[in-house]
């Protein structure tokens, strides 16, 4: 096995209509740029972790983040919420993505 395969991880991206990719990710990408490049779409907006476009849930495996991710309050971040544009996959994960993530995670109080 070479270094580059030793680093890679697997992502399952799972979204809540059931669609499910999985994507291989290197240790110098993070989950949306190794979406892109198996022409995954996910929404983004900053790429820098200020605007939350991105969130996604973390349902298996272990992520980190290049930076504090300005987008997410200690609550999100203790509930498995990454930001997919800073965030690295450290293991094997299953994250669920889309829209409907971001919406879940910020509750209506008119509701």
């Amino acid at each position: 096995m070479s270094g580059s395969e030793a680093t890679t991880r697997e992502v399952t991206l799972t979204w809540q209509d059931g669609r499910r990719e999985t994507v291989r990710a290197t240790e110098a990408q993070t989950i949306l740029e190794a979406a892109e490049a198996r022409a995954v779409g996910l929404p983004f907006g900053c790429r820098t972790g200020a605007c939350a476009t991105c969130t996604g849930r973390v349902a298996d495996g272990r992520v980190s983040h290049d930076r504090e991710p300005r987008a997410l309050k200690p609550r999100h971040l203790e509930s498995g919420y990454v930001l997919c544009c800073i965030a690295r996959p450290r293991t094997d994960c299953r994250i669920e993505v889309g829209a409907d993530v971001r919406t879940a995670m910020v509750s209506n109080p008119w509701k």
